[in-house]
């Protein structure tokens, strides 16, 4: 079968989950058999070809006033301009278009598009290519793919412009896609609550790359672990705090990771040699630390969808204590594999961090149980029942 991707970055441009998937996905169906391409906006504004592990990587750019990777730093004005081409970009059409031409693939797998504008779905419809979208984000309902508003809060009463643009969206999409997966089944309520693809949403959570071989832990020291965003939305301010009102000398935090709010909670932890900042990690270092850590902890203050970083903490043995939000208590179960707790609220935090320092015994059943709900997750399961979707289109 030839498969082709379409996603918003690609290895080795990559800034999120949805993008690591696409990646493992990719590379793991060429390894049975399949040919793979994918498409994906270009770093510069230049149009070029490129091969990393046997698949194929158009990488392009659409006409717009920048790349997808720079769109940040425009002005609000020329932002604006930015996302009205980019929410139909007839370049991106065209170009997509003629790729598909040349390639013929048997199917196209849209990921995150944004960068390439909804009109990706319309150019692999007009050539009649079956077509499966899944969704990592809001991004079919929300400019910003994150439900936030412009102070980084949840967003509940959307701009005129941004009703404007979900409108757009569905007259764009919906209807398009054959079949669609989300890794949530919050995911699929909101996307349907705002109606999209009511009819065609299966759930079919992230895979792990693989299971960790399990380790012996101790608890003469708790190790806390954060991976992700240092950002406001995924609430390490708010975890940072509830850590340093706790006295126990044996505990410290492990924070990894990068972004625009690194260097106020870098501020924000003062003195306390307890926590620890170590940048971005990825392959074998981010692998040890996940193995070395006793909890992780996802403290996130927005509507999460399926967090990788969940799936890779149980595939470690490493329960978690996330924030009770959005896709996190699909996963983590209160009592079994980890803690939930309000989101944004420090002290219900610190209460359960305390609890784990005063009987981290309760963690022995906590990591096995971890293990276990990993097991449900594998990439060879997840890739089984992604191949008969596939063929059931065809």
């Amino acid at each position: 079968m030839k498969i082709c991707f379409i996603s918003r970055f690609y290895k080795p441009h990559v800034r999120g989950g949805a993008e690591i998937y696409v990646g493992r996905i990719a590379e793991n169906l060429v390894e049975r058999g399949h040919e793979v391409i994918v498409i994906t906006p270009a770093p510069g504004k230049e149009n070029y070809i490129d091969h990393i592990n046997n698949v194929r990587v158009y990488r392009i750019f659409p006409f717009n006033l920048s790349t997808a990777y720079d769109a940040r730093e425009l002005t609000l004005f020329r932002k604006l301009i930015y996302h009205l081409l980019d929410t139909f970009n007839l370049d991106a059409y065209i170009k997509i278009k003629n790729i598909l031409k040349k390639e013929r693939p048997d199917l196209v797998h849209i990921n995150n598009y944004k960068g390439l504008s909804a009109s990706v779905f319309k150019a692999v419809k007009d050539l009649k290519i079956p077509l499966v979208f899944t969704a990592h984000d809001f991004c079919p309902v929300c400019v910003r793919t994150n439900l936030l508003n412009s102070k980084g809060n949840i967003c509940k009463n959307p701009r005129f412009i941004c009703k404007i643009y979900k409108r757009l969206q569905k007259a764009s999409i919906n209807g398009k896609p054959d079949l669609c997966t989300a890794p949530s089944q919050f995911l699929i309520d909101e996307l349907r609550a705002n109606g999209f693809f009511n009819d065609n949403m299966v759930l079919l959570r992230n895979p792990v790359e693989s299971l960790s071989k399990r380790i012996k832990k101790t608890y003469d020291k708790i190790d806390f672990l954060y991976v992700g965003a240092l950002s406001k939305h995924k609430g390490v301010d708010v975890l940072i705090r509830a850590f340093r009102e706790l006295e126990a000398d044996n505990i410290r935090l492990h924070i990894v990771g990068r972004g625009p709010d690194e260097n106020k909670l870098k501020a924000l932890h003062g003195d306390d040699e307890r926590i620890i900042f170590h940048g971005f990690l990825e392959g074998e270092e981010l692998s040890g630390m996940y193995g070395k850590a006793n909890v992780t902890v996802v403290p996130s203050v927005w509507y999460e969808n399926s967090p990788m970083v969940v799936y890779e903490s149980f595939a470690h043995s490493t329960p978690v204590i996330g924030s009770d939000i959005g896709g996190i208590p699909e996963l983590v179960s209160e009592g079994c594999n980890g803690f939930l707790f309000e989101p944004g609220d420090k002290d219900e935090l610190k209460g359960v961090l305390k609890r784990l320092l005063e009987d981290p015994s309760i963690l022995k059943e906590f990591e096995r149980n971890a293990y276990e709900s990993a097991k449900k997750y594998t990439i060879k399961e997840h890739l089984d029942k992604l191949e008969r979707i596939y063929r059931g289109l065809l």
